[in-house]
C-alpha cells in the first residue's frame, strides 16, 4: 500500500509538471522535454541493470555480505552511469540540441543511483517506509524545481530536466545518509563484481529490453513525425503509466507468494486468481475511459487531442499489461531470468519493427498500435514459456474467466460513449436553444 501511496503521489507531481509545461513551451520544446525524460528513465533502467535486485538476493539471508555486495553493486552502477553520461549528454551535443549543455548536467545524476544501494538494507527487511517517504520528498522538490523556473518564466527545456534531475538526485542522496546507521558496521573485504554481474546481467538487460519496448516510439516519431507531435503522444503514455501502476504493483508484491506457490505445485491457478480479476477491473475501467480520451488530453490543451486515438490504443495495451506483469513476475519467481529475456527480448525486436513499418503511414496512431501489439507478445510469450517449464492450469478453475476482460471492455466502452454521446447532444441542444433565444 506505500508502494502505491507513494507511486500515486509521485504521478500526480509529475502530470502537474507536465501540465505546467505544456503551457510554458513552445510544442518543439514540450517534445524535446518528453523525449529525454523518456531517455533519462531508459537510462535508469541501464545504471541499474539488475543489480538493485541482486543485491536484495545475496544479502537478504546473511547480511554480513552487505558491504561487499554494496562495493561490488556500486562499482557496477558507476561504470554504468558514465557511460549513459557518454551516450545521452554527447548525443545532445552530436545532434546539437539547443541547451546541450543542460541536458549533460541533468544527466549525471543516473550516477547517484550508486548511493540509493545504501537503501537495500531497507528492502530486505521489506520495511519500505524511509524509502517511501524519501521518494514522496523527490517527487515533491522536483516539482518545487519546476515551479521556481516558472516563476522566472524559464522557457528552456533543458533547465527543466536539470530541475527533475536534482529532485531525483536529492532522494538518492537522502535514501544514502538514511540508511547509513542501518549498514553493517564492518568494512568490505572483497569486491564480488564479477559474481555480481553474472547474477545481474540476465535481469538487467530484461529490465532494459523492458524499458527500450516502452519508450523505443520516442526515437521513431521524433525522426518520423517530429518533436511537437512526439510531445502530445508522450502525454498519453504518461497516462497508460499511470493505469498500469496498480498491475504492475501487484505483481512485485506477490513475487514471494508466487514462489511459494510453486514450491507447492499450485504457480499455475495462484497467477490465474491474481491475473483474472485484475485484467478483469483493468479491461472495464480502459472501457469507460477511452470514449474520453479527447476529453482527458484537451486538460493539457487542444492542440493535444490529436493524439485521442493513439491514447486509445495505449488504454488496450494497458489493460494487457495486468495479465503480462503477472506472468514475468512467476518467471523471476521460479528463477527463470532467461525466460524473462527472451520474452522482453522478442517484445523488444516486435516494437521495433512495428514502429518502423506502422509510424511512416500512421504517426502516433501507429506508435500506439506497435505498443498494443508488444504488450500482447509479452502476455503470450511469458504463458507459453510457463507451459513450457510445466506450470499448468494457467486458467486457474475458471478458464472462462479470461473472457470477461473483453466482454468488460465492451461493455464499459458502450456505456461510456453512450454517456459521451448524451452529453454532447445536451450541450449542443442547450447552446443553439441559448443563442436562439
Amino acid at each position: 500500500m506505500l508502494l502505491v501511496l507513494g507511486r500515486i503521489w509521485g504521478s500526480g507531481c509529475t502530470f502537474l509538471a507536465l501540465w505546467l509545461l505544456a503551457r510554458q513551451l513552445s510544442g518543439d520544446d514540450f517534445g524535446r522535454y518528453t523525449f529525454y525524460l523518456a531517455a533519462f528513465m531508459l537510462l535508469d533502467s541501464f545504471v541499474d541493470f539488475g543489480t538493485g535486485s541482486v543485491a536484495v538476493q545475496m544479502t537478504a539471508d546473511d547480511e554480513g555480505r552487505t558491504p561487499n555486495v554494496l562495493a561490488a553493486t556500486r562499482r557496477i552502477r558507476l561504470v554504468a552511469g558514465v557511460l549513459g553520461l557518454f551516450v545521452v549528454g554527447g548525443g545532445a551535443f552530436a545532434m546539437g540540441e539547443p541547451g546541450a549543455g543542460w541536458i549533460l548536467l541533468a544527466a549525471l545524476y543516473p550516477i547517484t543511483h550508486v548511493f540509493e544501494l545504501s537503501a537495500t538494507v531497507f528492502r530486505t527487511r521489506i520495511a519500505w517506509g524511509v524509502p517511501v517517504a524519501v521518494r514522496v520528498f523527490a517527487s515533491g522538490a522536483s516539482l518545487g524545481f519546476v515551479l521556481l523556473l516558472l516563476y522566472f518564466d524559464v522557457t528552456s527545456p533543458g533547465l527543466y530536466l536539470v530541475g527533475i534531475a536534482a529532485g531525483s538526485a536529492t532522494a538518492n542522496f537522502l535514501l544514502h545518509f538514511a540508511s547509513r546507521s542501518q549498514l553493517p558496521k564492518t568494512p568490505a573485504t572483497g569486491n564480488p563484481w564479477k559474481e555480481v554481474l553474472r547474477a545481474s546481467v540476465p535481469l538487467g538487460l530484461a529490465g532494459l529490453c523492458q524499458q527500450a519496448y516502452f519508450y523505443a516510439d520516442n526515437v521513431f516519431l521524433r525522426a518520423m513525425v517530429g518533436r511537437e507531435p512526439l510531445g502530445h503522444y508522450n502525454v498519453g503514455v504518461r497516462v497508460m503509466s499511470l493505469s498500469i501502476m496498480v498491475g504492475v504493483y501487484a505483481a512485485l508484491v506477490a513475487l514471494p507468494w508466487f514462489r511459494r506457490e510453486h514450491s507447492a505445485g499450485r504457480l499455475g491457478p495462484a497467477i490465474a486468481r491474481l491475473a483474472q480479476p485484475l485484467f478483469a477491473c483493468a479491461c472495464l475501467v480502459t472501457g469507460l475511459l477511452s470514449p474520453w480520451s479527447a476529453q482527458l488530453l484537451a486538460v493539457f490543451g487542444p492542440e493535444f487531442v490529436d493524439a485521442q486515438v493513439s491514447l486509445q490504443w495505449l488504454f488496450v495495451a494497458s489493460a494487457l499489461v495486468y495479465v503480462g506483469a503477472p506472468a514475468m513476475t512467476a518467471l523471476v519467481a521460479i528463477g527463470k531470468t532467461g525466460s524473462v529475456l527472451r520474452v522482453a527480448s522478442v517484445g523488444l525486436l516486435l516494437n521495433i519493427a512495428g514502429n518502423a513499418l506502422l509510424i511512416p503511414g500512421m504517426g502516433m496512431d501507429g506508435a500506439a498500435i506497435a505498443t498494443c501489439l508488444t504488450e500482447g507478445s509479452v502476455v503470450l510469450g511469458a504463458f507459453w514459456a510457463l507451459r513450457r517449464l510445466g506450470v499448468s492450469q494457467l486458467g486457474g478453475g475458471r478458464p472462462w474467466a479470461w473472457a470477461l476482460g473483453p466482454i468488460l471492455f465492451g461493455a464499459g466502452w458502450f456505456l461510456s460513449r453512450t454517456l459521451l454521446t448524451g452529453l454532447l447532444s445536451h450541450t449542443v441542444s442547450h447552446t443553439v436553444s441559448h443563442t436562439t433565444q
